[in-house]
């Protein structure tokens, strides 16, 4: 079967919500039910042993596959090079950890000079907070952090659409 890494993970992501399903079905199926008269006489009303089984096989089956999918994932996620060398993964979590950074950025630029006239009971004075940086310099960095993101991220979508074969 012909796919990408993006087609890739949102046939995980497809599998692992209808393994969530399928365990609920398991729980709910995993008992029967029968009634005992009086006379030692007993009639089963609810019996799920055969959707039990079938459910449970084929939970077993999904896990494997999705084990299966989500070693190809990583495998295609760790060979596939951007232009710099770095590995799909590398990349990710570098553009992580920028974009932390990016915040810290953003936070610090929030920051603004201030002064504040204080009065005691007999003396009066300033008090004047100034940043600790040069905003135009923090700008710069930001924006530079925010190109370095976009051209890694473009350049991880170009790789998530490279097809490659897997099993069906």
């Amino acid at each position: 079967m012909k796919t990408n890494i993006s087609g890739l993970m949102s046939l995980i992501k497809d599998l692992e919500t209808n393994l969530d399903n399928l365990e609920l079905q398991i729980i709910n199926h995993a008992q029967n039910k029968k009634i005992i008269e009086l006379n030692k006489v007993e009639n089963v009303i609810e019996d799920y042993h055969k959707d039990y089984d079938e459910e449970v096989k084929e939970y077993e089956d999904t896990i494997n596959r999705i084990s299966y999918l989500k070693r190809v994932l990583y495998e295609k996620n760790n060979s596939f090079k951007l232009n710099d060398g770095r590995s799909i993964q590398e990349a990710i979590v570098d553009n992580t950890n920028l974009r932390k950074l990016k915040n810290l950025y953003n936070t610090l630029l929030e920051k603004r000079n201030s002064k504040v006239r204080v009065t005691e009971v007999n003396n009066s004075y300033f008090e004047e907070t100034i940043v600790n940086f040069d905003v135009d310099e923090l700008k710069k960095k930001k924006q530079d952090l925010e190109n370095k993101i976009y051209e890694t991220d473009f350049e991880i979508s170009k790789l998530n659409s490279i097809e490659f074969e897997i099993d069906k």
